[in-house]
């Protein structure tokens, strides 16, 4: 199972998956709450539990508290995964975008584009269908997205071996 994570400074956006990327649950939920979720997960999933963190990355921008306030959160999550003894591994973004768009110019619209084209069974469009037939990404919204290609991304670069030199904590 992969527990990818998008942090956030107040919410984050989480999506468990099997190994072979079959959602299991997915949400948006205020911080707190994650910490709640990661240990229900662990109760069912310890064994074979991965988690991959979005990290932050310096790219020479000045950044706001919310940037400070999401670090303390991934300090947070990480202390909750090394306490419940939970291997993880931290996703950047620009490994997100080589993975899924192979190309580093790529913006969140092109990297939701590459989910559905991999995913998506019937709604090509948007990869969401409706209540009465819906796709995969049905109920995906916002950082969820964002949590997504975080796991797809630990999925291609260390699940598949393709990343060979990775390095996993």
């Amino acid at each position: 199972m992969i527990l990818a994570i998008d942090p956030g400074n107040i919410q984050s956006a989480y999506v468990l998956t099997t190994d072979e990327l079959a959602i299991k649950d997915k949400g948006k939920v205020e911080n707190e709450a994650l910490l709640e979720k990661i240990y229900k997960v662990a109760d069912f999933h310890v064994e074979e539990l991965h988690a991959a963190i979005e990290m932050v990355a310096c790219y020479g921008m000045a950044v706001g508290k919310e940037i400070f306030d999401t670090c303390v959160m991934i300090g947070r999550i990480v202390q909750v995964l090394d306490d419940l003894d939970i291997p993880y591994t931290y996703i950047f973004r620009k490994d997100e975008k080589i993975t899924l768009c192979n190309s580093m110019k790529a913006k969140d619209a092109n990297i939701r584009q590459a989910l559905i084209d991999r995913f998506a069974q019937h709604d090509f469009k948007n990869g969401k269908g409706t209540k009465a037939n819906p796709d995969t990404f049905y109920g995906f919204k916002a950082d969820i997205w964002a949590a997504m290609a975080v796991a797809v991304t630990y999925h291609d670069l260390y699940l598949k071996g393709e990343n060979e030199n990775g390095k996993q904590n």
